[in-house]
């Protein structure tokens, strides 16, 4: 490389500049780690795909306008425009901002859709290295849950929509980074990515902005958020972040709180986000939501709280929970156990009854304080940015080695053969 930093472009359908994903987190910690980093996205809201889109989001998502470039915490953001073919959104001009920008490594979430496959073809005309990804949990992939026949029409769908070009997009790649083992397995089974090609490489957490009680000022933080609240400091506090809507559903948790409290349980609960269940959420006892906050404000609200609790879908804000000593409530159906093993319980999916158990076993304060410091442990151990950006930086460096590089992927974490 000639003593010049490594370049990435990291290609996302889209950015929401005050979320904490990947798009936000990874080319921070990458940039900081030297290289020159250029995230690629379109102007589209990041719920562009629901018919309602913006609702659960308004007035907090920044507008974005094609052309547009900012540069945020190191590194560059890129707007492009978009077009709808088929029936997918593809990024308008892509090949000719990475022709500008010039990247010795092009990172894209997915092996599937328009910029996996538009990344794959421009790779071979720009000499770089592809690193794809795999964020689809099998919870939210109906055929690696429900199995259907292979000669089925949505077991045929998938093969010609899914299979086919991720298998063609990964001819190109050098990896393929799931999240989990069961997105491994969805990226193998149903997207074409060959079973070699996965390295489980979780989402990281930024443990500056998520951390247990450190200093006065996080206790005063802490009190100052209760009171304003309203609670009180021998009330638990279980708190949600994210959209209120059926398939996360947090009115499940704010039923089952107003259930503890009318058995005289000091519970109340905290809701930050915004979504179609609001309503019924603030008519629960005990119950209070608030607007989507910053990710760079979100710590503080972990912090004043008790206890995080995901009914249905599993978050990102689940880490940055766990991050902040919080011990976890998820359901059974999770596949990612490593995210709560000795700091989290889970409970059975849509069963009020057997949350209000849970959240019980929950109560004595010594046990959330011994949970919360096995999670917060693990966090920042296994779990922080900076370290997965590290892995990723290394394996980037390998690939630009070819002489070395295959020693060096021989030598990395694969995602082992099934065993059933």
């Amino acid at each position: 490389m000639s003593g010049q930093p490594i370049r990435i472009a990291l290609l996302s359908e889209v950015f929401c500049k005050n979320m904490g994903y990947l798009e936000n987190m990874l080319p921070k910690y990458l940039a900081r780690l030297g290289a020159d980093v250029h995230v690629l996205a379109t102007d589209l809201p990041p719920d562009y795909r629901r018919k309602s889109f913006g609702s659960s989001y308004a007035g907090f998502l920044s507008e974005w306008h094609p052309g547009s470039q900012f540069r945020m915490d190191a590194f560059t953001l890129h707007i492009l425009g978009h077009q709808k073919i088929l029936g997918h959104m593809r990024m308008a001009g892509l090949g000719a901002k990475l022709r500008e920008i010039s990247p010795d490594i092009v990172q894209v979430s997915s092996p599937i859709g328009w910029i996996a496959l538009d990344a794959a073809r421009f790779r071979i005309s720009l000499g770089c290295r592809l690193f794809t990804g795999s964020h689809y949990h099998a919870s939210v992939f109906p055929l690696a849950t429900r199995p259907a026949p292979l000669w089925s029409a949505a077991r045929l769908k998938c093969f010609a929509t899914r299979t086919i070009p991720g298998r063609i997009a990964s001819l190109a790649a050098e990896k393929c980074y799931a999240i989990t083992s069961d997105c491994a397995e969805v990226a193998v089974r149903f997207f074409g990515v060959p079973r070699s090609q996965i390295e489980i490489c979780p989402l990281g957490v930024d443990t500056e902005l998520f951390h247990p009680l450190q200093s006065a000022s996080d206790a005063e933080d802490r009190a100052a958020l209760r009171q304003r609240f309203g609670f009180d400091d021998n009330q638990i506090v279980c708190i949600y972040t994210g959209r209120f809507t059926g398939e996360k559903n947090p009115l499940l948790l704010a039923k089952t709180v107003a259930c503890l409290r009318q058995q005289g349980n000091p519970f109340r609960g905290l809701f930050l986000g915004n979504g179609p269940q609001a309503n019924d959420i603030r008519s629960c006892s005990g119950c209070v939501t608030h607007p989507f906050e910053a990710v760079n404000a979100l710590g503080a609200f972990f912090r004043a709280a008790d206890i995080g609790v995901w009914p249905a879908q599993e978050s990102l804000s689940m880490l940055d929970a766990a991050a902040c000593g919080l011990p976890i409530v998820v359901n059974h159906t999770m596949t990612a156990p490593e995210r709560i093993a000795g700091n989290g319980l889970t409970y059975l999916l849509n069963d009020s009854k057997d949350l209000q158990r849970v959240l019980l076993e929950l109560k004595d304060p010594s046990t959330r304080r011994e949970m919360g410091r096995i999670g917060a442990q693990k966090m920042a151990r296994d779990f922080s940015w900076e370290s997965v950006a590290c892995r990723r930086l290394r394996d980037y460096e390998a690939a630009l080695r070819p002489a070395s590089s295959a020693r060096e992927r021989s030598a990395s974490r694969p995602f082992p053969e099934r065993t059933s």
